[in-house]
C-alpha cells in the first residue's frame, strides 16, 4: 500500500509518500509544494492544485492522509489553512483515492510517544524512521509523520479485521 501523507500550509504545503509492505515501511519520496506570498489566493491555490496534482500523478499512491486543521486566535491564519487543506483534500479526492484525516495530537502521539511534542521531535523521529533519506524540510517530516500515522492505523485495523474472522471461525465452529 501506498500511503500520501499530507501537511496543509498555503505557503508551504508538504508532501511524504510511503510503501507498507507487511510490517515493512520503506520511504518513497517527499517534498513541499511553495506558493509566493506576494501572490493573490487564487493563484496561490491554484499554485497547490498543481504542484499536488502533479505529485499524485507521478507517485500513484493508494490512499492519502491529511493533518487536521488547528484552530488558531488568528482567524485570518486559521481560514487561509483551511483553504490550502481544501486542496490537499480535494486532489487525492480528484484521483479517486480515500482519504484519512488525523488531528496534530494524534500524528505526534504516533510518531513521538506524546501527543503535545514539539515540530522538532517530529521532524527528529520521522528521520530516525527513514535514516540516509533526504527530507526536504519541516513540513515534509511531518507530512511523512502523517502518512506514517496512516500506516499505523490502517495496520491496527487489519489485526482487528483478522482477530474477529479468528472470533467468528472460533465461534462458527462451536456451534
Amino acid at each position: 500500500m501506498r500511503i500520501l501523507g499530507l501537511d496543509p500550509g498555503l505557503r508551504n504545503l508538504g508532501w511524504g509518500v510511503i510503501e507498507v509492505a507487511g510490517g515493512r515501511i520503506r520511504h518513497i519520496a517527499n517534498g513541499v509544494c511553495r506558493t509566493d506570498a506576494g501572490e493573490g489566493l487564487p493563484a496561490r491555490l491554484l499554485a497547490l492544485h498543481s504542484a499536488l496534482t502533479e505529485v499524485v500523478a507521478r507517485l500513484a499512491p493508494d490512499c492519502a492522509a491529511v493533518e487536521q486543521t488547528f484552530v488558531s486566535k488568528d482567524a485570518v491564519a486559521t481560514l487561509k489553512l483551511g483553504q490550502a487543506r481544501a486542496i490537499a483534500l480535494l486532489v487525492p479526492a480528484q484521483a479517486g483515492i480515500p482519504i484519512g484525516e488525523y488531528a496534530p495530537n494524534a500524528v505526534k502521539k504516533t510518531v513521538v510517544g506524546v501527543g503535545h511534542a514539539a515540530k522538532e521531535q517530529v521532524d527528529h523521529m520521522v528521520r530516525l524512521q527513514f535514516p540516509a533519506v533526504p527530507i526536504a524540510g519541516p513540513d515534509a517530516a511531518d507530512a511523512l509523520a502523517i502518512a506514517l500515522t496512516h500506516a499505523h492505523q490502517h495496520r491496527g485495523a487489519d489485526r482487528l479485521a483478522a482477530a474477529l474472522a479468528r472470533a467468528g471461525a472460533a465461534a462458527e465452529g462451536q456451534a
